[in-house]
């Protein structure tokens, strides 16, 4: 969802024009390219100005994976001496705090890796996800989606070295700014309104979540696409706001623990607002759908949602209430409301978001490929995709239940496994759309519609979505 803005060099350059046997001086060797000006050969004198040297795609490769590994590495020994250097009792609580403020953005960035690896796979079969979503013919592609997670895998993991490595080194004013200047940057590029860094896909995001968060025009695809993905993203959005409410508290690398938590901590009542948001932005959706459609599934769609609702409060009435009360009243209701999201949810993913009949035929690409032929009609997919999706979506109440959220390790990984259940889930939702929109009447667009990476580095620099 991001937009390319550089331009291209002008092929007058020496580094861009294709070598030609018929022009004079040019000449290939492997891995480097010289174009040579050859004088004239007077005297049995020949002298050689080299003009250029560009190094080989793979050489550059090589070159950037040797500079990533090193740089995680780095950041890796960095961070394990900060922790070392400071006391036992407070290490706990330190990686706490850090990890409070950087696991988030560690989750979105994973999504963006994620969502790059289904635009390859859109781009190689024969599903036209450009007319689904209804993109303009010069959308972005899963290369520039990749570069903008790079950029983010090497930007979040630095803010939070510098930040463990100044704090164990007493430097605690400038340790607590990392956090806020990398949140602040983040908000800054989001929203910049100039025509640098994708802005036309950056105004499509912010426009669908806008169109999310106040439903008051008929809902498209994109619309609640994005906001099904959000549900996943609930417990990003909770420690979001935690992290957000200590640095507006300015209780950002203080380990002032109890007072924290008092106020920003696992008892807020601001945690179950903000994890019951995505399933009520939802929720309102489907009611819109039904106001517009009059289609009766849409109503059962949105019961589906309203289930999230008592898991949520319910979990988090543990800390208001009795421990009796809890134990004997509370916590059945809480059991018995996961049991019933989880199965409704498990239920329709399987009968109304997917498609069994055609099954996997997102992975037929039109060129052979390992993916594909691992993929495409194996019958193990459908036990493989039907049977996480069902443990998975019972593993996702842990998450949605603040009483669980103690061990921050298991939350992550819990949080994590969500993610890679929506990603697998995207796939079979995308190819259910395209076999609606085919069955519909509209007929497949040709491949070559759909933009490829030569034509779109030779091509318009204006990429509108």
């Amino acid at each position: 969802m991001f937009e390319s803005s550089a331009g291209i060099a002008s092929s007058h350059s020496p580094h861009l024009r294709k070598p030609s046997t018929g022009e004079p001086g040019n000449s290939v060797q492997e891995g480097y390219v010289f174009p040579l000006v050859l004088g004239e050969m007077k005297g049995g004198n020949s002298p050689l100005h080299t003009t250029g040297i560009m190094p080989s795609p793979v050489f550059l490769w090589r070159f950037k994976v040797v500079l990533f590994l090193i740089w995680g590495f780095t950041c890796c020994k960095i961070g394990w001496d900060s922790v070392m250097r400071m006391s036992v009792d407070l290490q706990d609580l330190f990686l706490y705090e850090a990890f409070l403020y950087y696991n988030p953005l560690l989750l979105l960035t994973m999504m963006v890796w994620l969502w790059g690896v289904c635009l390859w796979v859109f781009s190689q079969s024969t599903v036209n996800y450009a007319k689904i979503f209804d993109l303009d013919q010069n959308h972005i592609t899963h290369r520039e989606i990749w570069k903008c997670s790079m950029w983010m895998t090497i930007i979040v993991p630095t803010s939070m070295t510098a930040y463990l490595y100044l704090y164990s080194h007493g430097e605690v004013s400038l340790a607590a700014s990392q956090p806020v200047i990398l949140y602040v940057a983040v908000a800054l590029v989001l929203v910049f309104p100039f025509d640098i860094f994708y802005l036309s896909s950056r105004y499509f995001l912010l426009r669908t979540l806008w169109r999310i968060a106040l439903p008051l025009q008929p809902i498209s695809f994109p619309d609640f696409f994005l906001a099904d993905i959000l549900t996943s993203m609930a417990k990003v959005f909770s420690d979001l706001e935690r992290s957000a409410c200590r640095m507006v508290h300015r209780q950002v690398a203080t380990i002032a623990w109890f007072e924290a938590d008092s106020v920003c901590g696992s008892h807020s009542v601001a945690i179950p607002l903000v994890l019951v948001i995505p399933y009520i932005w939802r929720l309102m959706q489907c009611l819109r759908q039904y106001k517009d459609t009059k289609e009766k599934p849409t109503l059962f769609n949105a019961l589906k949602y309203s289930t999230a609702v008592p898991v949520i409060f319910l979990s988090a009435l543990k800390y208001h209430v009795l421990p009796d009360r809890w134990t004997y009243v509370y916590r059945r209701l809480w059991l018995f409301s996961s049991v019933v999201n989880s199965l409704y949810s498990f239920y329709w993913d399987v009968t109304r978001d997917w498609d069994l009949s055609v099954f996997t035929r997102i992975f037929k690409f039109n060129k052979p490929s390992v993916v594909s032929n691992l993929l495409y009609g194996r019958q193990w997919v459908y036990f493989w995709v039907i049977g996480s999706n069902l443990i998975l979506r019972c593993t996702w109440t842990y998450k949605l239940s603040a009483h669980l959220r103690h061990n921050y390790l298991t939350v992550f990984m819990v949080t994590t496994l969500e993610m890679l259940r929506r990603f697998q889930w995207i796939f079979f939702r995308v190819e259910n759309e395209w076999n609606k929109i085919t069955k519909s009447g509209f007929q497949q667009l040709p491949m070559v519609d759909i933009p490829r990476e030569d034509e779109e580095l030779l091509g318009s620099t204006n990429h509108n979505v």
